[in-house]
């Protein structure tokens, strides 16, 4: 397989057109303004590929859980305040048990905030972020390969449980460049009996979200609650990275956990003995292998740039069994491997 030079953006957009993706409605927001240009272009040169720039976020997501219900493999994506637009669909599409994709670019917030990179959607992500008891998976890529990889995975997962998956990356992934290799992807496996079926072919399904028996919505939510415990037992995943001998670890993901990287080899060139643990997937979020970290290693220092929302999953994580220190830059602010350096080697003085 060959190397292919391309840009975050267009990374996903090729990604999920070779898993298989047909339907795309999005709507123009930057940072990730490429993606939607790059499914325009692209769509056109799929089998049966349909592009639609929608009149708006909302539409936009409704126009995708109507285009799963009939089958097809089916994506959106925005920038974080499009992403709060679409929060009713999405809760919709994981009620109704419709997969889907939903990438969210993120930018700097709240509010329409700016255009530079942020991570001040995790709350919004990780916790659902619309109305009722539902998850979805989060995947949270570090590198231009994992965007590619991840973004195929996506589908698959969205497949397999019957439920929305997003993609959570920022500008700086989006707009930076990267050799990938796409992988060759699976053979879909989605039952017929989840289909719609149209006049002619079949008996047709029935697709709802309202319940008005409480009986049935309660037993509903615990069929949801079920299928995120199956969820979490089978798709975390995580990376450790010079976790061996270190006496403190940064929690840190996507973007900031790339300049974690620069960081301790920074630090390591100075002989401290520093590590890092990055979720990948954000939820479920690996909270058994982070907290089995803590019978060797009582130091953490959590990396975000937000003002601390990963923190409260690591907290949970850890159960007090460490020490839990946070470093964070919002609002578009992007650190510098040095800048986190110093802060780090600071911390690593008090270490026992």
């Amino acid at each position: 397989m060959n190397k292919v030079l391309m840009s975050g953006n267009n990374i996903i957009g090729e990604a999920a057109i070779r898993a298989g993706c047909r339907f795309y409605a999005g709507y123009p927001i930057t940072p990730q303004n490429e993606l939607t240009e790059y499914m325009a272009e692209h769509m056109r040169n799929a089998e049966d590929g349909v592009f639609i720039q929608s009149e708006s976020e909302i539409a936009a997501i409704n126009m995708v859980a109507g285009a799963s219900a009939a089958g097809a493999r089916v994506m959106t994506s925005s920038s974080s305040p499009g992403i709060s637009l679409k929060q009713e669909g999405i809760s919709s599409m994981a009620a109704c048990e419709l997969p889907g994709i939903i990438v969210n670019i993120m930018r700097g917030g709240p509010g329409l905030g700016n255009i530079r990179p942020s991570q001040g959607d995790y709350f919004q992500a990780t916790r659902g972020g619309g109305h009722g008891d539902y998850r979805t998976i989060v995947f949270a890529p570090a590198t231009c390969q994992e965007l590619a990889d991840l973004t195929m995975d996506a589908f698959d997962l969205a497949d397999k449980y019957r439920t929305p998956v997003m993609i959570l990356a920022d500008g700086m992934m989006g707009q930076m460049m990267e050799p990938v290799i796409f992988k060759k992807p699976k053979k879909r496996i989605y039952s017929d009996d989840f289909i719609l079926k149209g006049a002619g072919n079949g008996k047709s399904k029935f697709i709802r979200g309202l319940l008005l028996d409480v009986i049935d919505e309660e037993e509903h939510n615990w069929k949801l609650a079920r299928k995120y415990s199956v969820i979490t037992k089978n798709e975390i995943r995580r990376e450790e990275h010079q976790i061996e001998d270190a006496q403190l670890v940064i929690v840190a993901y996507g973007t900031a956990a790339r300049i974690a990287k620069g960081a301790i080899k920074r630090l390591r060139e100075n002989g401290m003995k520093v590590g890092l643990f990055r979720p990948i997937t954000l939820w479920p979020f690996p909270e058994l292998q982070l907290r089995a970290l803590a019978a060797n290693v009582k130091n953490f220092l959590v990396f975000e740039m937000s003002t601390g929302q990963m923190l409260d999953d690591v907290r949970l994580s850890l159960q007090g069994y460490a020490h839990i220190d946070f470093h964070g830059r919002p609002g578009g602010a992007v650190p510098t491997p040095a800048e986190l350096a110093n802060v780090v080697a600071r911390l690593y003085e008090k270490v026992d």
